[in-house]
């Protein structure tokens, strides 16, 4: 025993870790001590509990918070080792010494933030359960809480089954509250999942479920303190929100989410003094609000000190006093930053006179201090405090259930959280309402956390939305419903701008303005809203704080992204900064109020560019205002912080995407700041400018386009965008593509370099042609998926440009380029080279039509047979390439041995897309691609095994299936044989009649709703087949036509025809909408004197045509159709 405490007497001169103790703080010191004296007991050695008791004292007596002022550089793995070797030591016979070790597993764990390893946490876990099983109950306080500490993020889900003690003590009917208490927080702590965890099992997860939704219903028992309720619920919220937060909602969305969403509303209000309502205990889905019914007042009861429990341990003293004064400061921050500035005012607007008093917050109430006593007055505080702790928790949980409820479920329970009226009569306590009255700015930030959760991905509920129109005083419309849901929100958002004075929390009011903006149809709304948001948010963009400007210009970015172009947005950005603003910060008008001193100003004025341009330019190129940013005092050069500069040129991307017209003036403007942009060594600012050039170029690309009719006057000159896109390939854009450091920067500017005008790249210097080419032929070399991806997509774009298509030379390269990324292993290389795949077959097209033979000879062979059989690689993502390359095949090479299995194997490719439950526009675009191979004259339709497949297809789809454009492009490609002989024998050629005969006759038969906008269409596209068919028929098919005209079905397709003939289906307009799809049917609309004379051709053709004796009967049917089609479409010039 000697020799023992001797050891440890030397030992103590130096640390864990071996350091010499004169290095190390007092805590260090003390720990190092303590931790050396009871590594070196045993248990068989003499006065062991003496020796453990005075050891834990000293080791629960030091403060190991990290926030002291000396740093804390304790080993974890030392205080692994200290309490597993203190489990050999401490029996579960000595309770007092099981209660002071679990005090200090809680206080070490708890304080030094250790993550044990996977033997410690097993040693622990085994000697408190074995602890809550062997010893007394007066214990398990204690226990319970040490476990909890153990299992936080470390869940042991085994204590959890429905005999185990912590159901038992943490059931509503326990009365100890503090057991009950810590029981809550250990089956919280068990809940909790860090990432990587596997989840807790679903078995466990209800029953914890149950068990918190069961405590937040439970009332508070009436021999309660109020303090230790607050700690129930708290545990109970903070158990709730990790179930929650465990994957998707698996607890039923009937009443269990209805329960859930009323309990967690009434702790919203937890602590609101005079709020006397009674809360429903479930809220169940309804488009109409839910009021919660205002009771009669009680009588006020004078405050009751909390009972504070005094306790006896040793180790808690510390612990206490910590967390006073920790309740203290919290209670200070909610103090400083309660926004009471012009509140009284808002207030009145939000409630009305009456009501408002019961709805008051007492902590709103001007009441002198000498009220309460000392004592009362500090128990108040710490109620206050864990009161807001409460409302605080209870925000996360809804938070946490918003996420993991899918959104339709919760778009019934709107209502119930945000106003859909204006405040008339009872005000509806709402997410608003604790936005606007609370005084905690940590409250009022989680409440705007919640609501955004609420508003991000409701576009497509709110998008029904309307109130242009009057309502009807007999019923209000849904849609009106939510657009005066969408106001109040509006209103309750701009208010809380306005009054805000904590920058954290207005941070996050402007992003949840963002994210009403985002979701708002405001183009079914009458305007104003944005205008009035606009008003307000300008002042901010010079705010002090740096997250409150970027929130501002991410609100910008919103508005002008909402639906762009709308027409309020274009006012607001068109009208001139006022005189009196300073810096184009303040003095902000709304359009309706500057309409009629800003429209007659002159010229020069209107075509200045934005303010918000101006703004955002200046944000990204010049320095801070010292005087408006206070925290760069002294730093007057410096530039705006980056995540500013970052938004800024976000907003001017969407600017250039939305409002092309109204910034297009500013092209040299851009250039510079994008040209300023890439050559700085931020790599996000870089990434963003390269953006912003590609937006840029994308804006003009679209005024070039024919189907957008923009006057040419209103478009950029060719030679200024030759002059642009020179002034940026001479800049840094060519070193940010060869900058292999950053792959995204390299993919941005390649994406940059496809968005380049063509008819400009045509007038660009010859070698900075060759530069873009190379660079992007040498990039498709790189290992990078994402680099490789933008080449071959920025290569696709290149290969349809007039100067270049005709190289035969480039386009071979880029085939080859083309080709061997279709063997990639990555998805997205595939998809976008099966893209590029189908521009190039585009201009094989273009070339033989403007080039004939000569293009085609030039092209290799091997190279088209290579093209021929790429569609294994990417299957029906081809189907575009495959018809090109059908139609683009000569008749010597059809002949060849070598091509007729990949021709066969294309055309089957096509046939099995039509008839597979690929996507719709896959389908559609495959009947393209037959009718597109139909249209190459050596096809052989006649004698190909293929051909019957093809045309049995068409068929099928034309007749049964269910989307409407798949049926008009396989009735335009049955149209497309331009020789009888392609139709095969006269079995297929009545077979196709009747096919489109019975579409036409079924083209109303919609079954979706959407389709009925393609019927005038699809009638236009089957009535131009049976024409078609009717112009080539001969002698042999007069049997088929004769017993289709002749019969019921011959009266339906006679209506149609003369519809078609008179013009009267409005095929115009249809047809354009159907030009504008992936591709058109390639067929002209013609004028109603053009399809008579193709008829009155038709029926010269059929009788002049010789049939047997047998089949005059027939071919007159035939002839007497066609001739009352022209007596009732029209006279012709003809009698007979």
């Amino acid at each position: 025993h000697l020799s023992k405490c001797t050891f440890i007497k030397n030992i103590t001169h130096y640390g864990t870790d071996g350091s010499p103790l004169a290095s190390l703080s007092d805590a260090e010191r003390q720990f190092s001590r303590c931790a050396a004296k009871l590594r070196a007991l045993r248990p068989d050695c003499g006065q062991l509990r003496e020796e453990l008791n005075q050891l834990f004292d000293q080791l629960l007596s030091e403060n190991y918070n990290r926030r002291c002022e000396l740093p804390i550089t304790i080993r974890p793995e030392d205080v692994c080792l200290l309490l597993k070797h203190a489990t050999a030591l401490v029996p579960l016979s000595q309770e007092h010494l099981v209660v002071k070790f679990c005090q200090l597993v809680h206080h070490l764990l708890n304080q030094l933030k250790v993550i044990m390893d996977e033997q410690t946490l097993e040693v622990l876990v085994n000697y408190t359960a074995n602890a809550l099983k062997q010893c007394s109950t007066w214990t398990h306080s204690d226990v319970l809480l040490a476990f909890s500490t153990v299992v936080y993020g470390n869940g042991s889900q085994d204590l959890l089954r429905e005999d185990g003690v912590i159901l038992q003590y943490s059931s509503p009917s326990q009365p100890n509250i503090e057991l009950r208490h810590v029981a809550l927080t250990c089956m919280a702590n068990i809940c909790l999942r860090i990432p990587g965890q596997p989840p807790l099992d679903d078995q466990y997860r209800s029953v914890c479920f149950r068990l918190f939704l069961k405590t937040l219903q439970t009332p508070k028992p009436a021999n309660t303190d109020d303090l230790f309720y607050c700690m129930i619920i708290q545990a109970a919220l903070k158990g709730l929100q990790f179930c929650l937060s465990g994957g998707k909602w698996k607890f039923g969305v009937g009443e269990e989410l209805g329960s859930v969403l009323a309990a967690l509303k009434r702790l919203m209000f937890q602590g609101a003094a005079g709020l006397s309502v009674d809360w429903p205990a479930v809220l169940y889905p309804a488009p109409l609000s839910q009021y919660e019914t205002l009771s009669p007042p009680k009588p006020a009861e004078p405050p009751k000190a909390s009972k504070e429990k005094k306790r006896k341990s040793k180790g808690k003293g510390k612990k206490t006093k910590t967390e006073e004064s920790r309740l203290e400061e919290e209670e200070e921050e909610d103090k400083e930053a309660v926004p009471e500035l012009h509140r009284g005012e808002r207030d009145a607007e939000i409630l009305p006179k009456q009501p408002s008093l019961l709805l008051y917050p007492s902590w709103k109430m001007n009441s002198s201090e000498s009220e309460f006593s000392d004592l009362e007055g500090n128990a108040q505080s710490k109620l206050r405090v864990y009161q807001c702790r409460v409302r605080q928790l209870a925000l996360h949980c809804m938070l946490a259930a918003v996420k993991a409820v899918e959104r339709r479920s919760l778009y019934g329970y709107w209502s119930s959280f945000i106003p859909d009226s204006p405040a008339v009569g009872p005000p509806s306590l709402t997410l608003l309402t604790i936005i606007l009255k609370d005084p905690s700015p940590k409250v009022r930030l989680c409440a705007l956390q919640v609501l955004s959760a609420i508003l991000d991905g409701s576009r497509q509920f709110l998008a029904a939305a309307e109130d242009t129109a009057s309502p009807r005083t007999s019923y209000t419309p849904f849609s009106f419903m939510l657009a005066t849901a969408i106001r109040e929100l509006h209103r309750g958002l701009s208010l809380a701008l306005l009054a805000e004075t904590s920058s954290q929390t207005l941070t996050q009011v402007i992003k949840c303005q963002a994210f009403l903006v985002a979701n708002v149809p405001y183009h079914r709304l009458r305007p104003g809203l944005l205008s009035l948001l606009w008003k307000q948010i300008r002042p901010y963009v010079r705010h002090r704080d740096v997250t409150v400007r970027g929130a501002v210009l991410r609100l910008y970015g919103a508005i002008v992204t909402a639906q762009a172009p709308l027409p309020e947005v274009q006012l607001l950005l068109q009208q001139p900064d006022s005189p009196s603003s300073s810096g184009g910060v303040s003095g902000s008008v709304t359009p309706q109020d500057s309409a009629l001193s800003w429209r007659h100003r002159n010229g020069e004025e209107k075509a200045s560019s934005p303010w918000l341009l101006r703004l955002c330019v200046s944000l990204v190129t010049q320095p801070r205002e010292e005087q408006s940013d206070s925290e760069g005092a002294g730093g007057g050069a410096a530039l705006e912080p980056s995540p500013v500069r970052l938004e800024a040129l976000q907003v001017l991307s969407h600017l250039v995407r939305g409002y092309f017209p109204l910034v297009q003036s500013s092209v040299c403007q851009i250039g510079q700041v994008s040209a300023q942009c890439l050559g700085e060594t931020d790599h996000s600012i870089q990434l963003h400018s390269a953006k912003l050039l590609e937006e840029f170029g994308a804006g003009i690309i679209q005024q070039y386009r024919a189907e957008n009719n923009v006057p040419e006057g209103s478009r950029i000159p060719v030679d200024q965008v030759v002059r642009f896109w020179s002034a940026v390939l001479s800049g840094p854009l060519n070193a940010a593509l060869q900058n292999e450091q950053h792959p995204t920067l390299q993919a941005s500017a390649c994406d940059t370099l496809a968005s380049i005008l063509p008819q400009a790249f045509a007038q660009l210097p010859d070698k900075t042609q060759l530069m873009c080419i190379t660079v992007l032929l040498g990039l498709t070399y790189l290992e990078n998926y994402l680099v490789k991806t933008a080449a071959v997509r920025a290569l696709g774009v290149y290969v349809l440009f007039p100067c270049l298509r005709e190289d035969v030379m480039f386009v071979a390269d880029t085939a080859n380029i083309i080709l061997a990324a279709l063997d990639d292993q990555s998805t997205n290389i595939r998809a976008k080279a099966a893209w590029s795949l189908g521009n190039l077959t585009d201009t094989l097209i273009i070339n033989m039509e403007n080039m004939g033979v000569d293009f085609q000879e030039e092209l290799s062979d091997m190279l088209l047979l290579k093209m021929l059989n790429s569609y294994l690689q990417v299957k029906c993502n081809a189907v575009r390439a495959l018809g090109n390359l059908l139609h683009f095949m000569r008749h010597s090479q059809m002949t060849r041995p070598v091509f007729q299995r990949p021709l066969e194997e294309a055309v089957r490719a096509l046939v099995k897309t039509v008839q597979s439950e690929a996507t719709m526009k896959v389908r559609w675009n495959a009947c393209y691609a037959l009718g597109n191979a139909f249209r190459n004259p050596s096809l052989p339709l006649e004698t190909a095994p293929w051909s019957q497949d093809a045309f049995t297809a068409l068929c099928h789809v034309v007749t049964s299936c269910k989307n409407f454009k798949v049926r008009i492009k396989s009735a335009a490609a049955l149209a497309v044989p331009a020789q009888r002989g392609c139709y095969g024998d006269p079995k297929r050629f009545g077979c196709v009649w009747r096919s489109l005969a019975t579409a036409l006759e079924n083209s109303e038969d919609a079954v979706d709703f959407l389709e009925y906008r393609y019927c005038a269409s699809l009638r236009h596209t089957l009535s131009e087949a049976l024409l078609h068919l009717l112009s080539l028929s001969q002698q042999q098919d007069m049997f088929e036509l004769s017993a289709s005209l002749a019969g019921e079905e011959g009266g339906g397709v006679k209506e149609h025809l003369i519809r078609y003939l008179k013009a009267e289906e409005g095929e115009g307009k249809t047809r354009e909408d159907e030009g504008g799809e992936e591709r058109s049917s390639g067929e002209e609309s013609s004028h109603p004197q053009q399809r008579m004379g193709r008829l009155q051709q038709t029926l010269v053709r059929l009788k002049s045509l010789e049939v047997e004796e047998g089949g005059k009967e027939e071919k007159e049917v035939v002839v007497n159709f066609l001739e009352d089609l022209l007596k009732i479409c029209g006279p012709g010039p003809f009698n007979e």
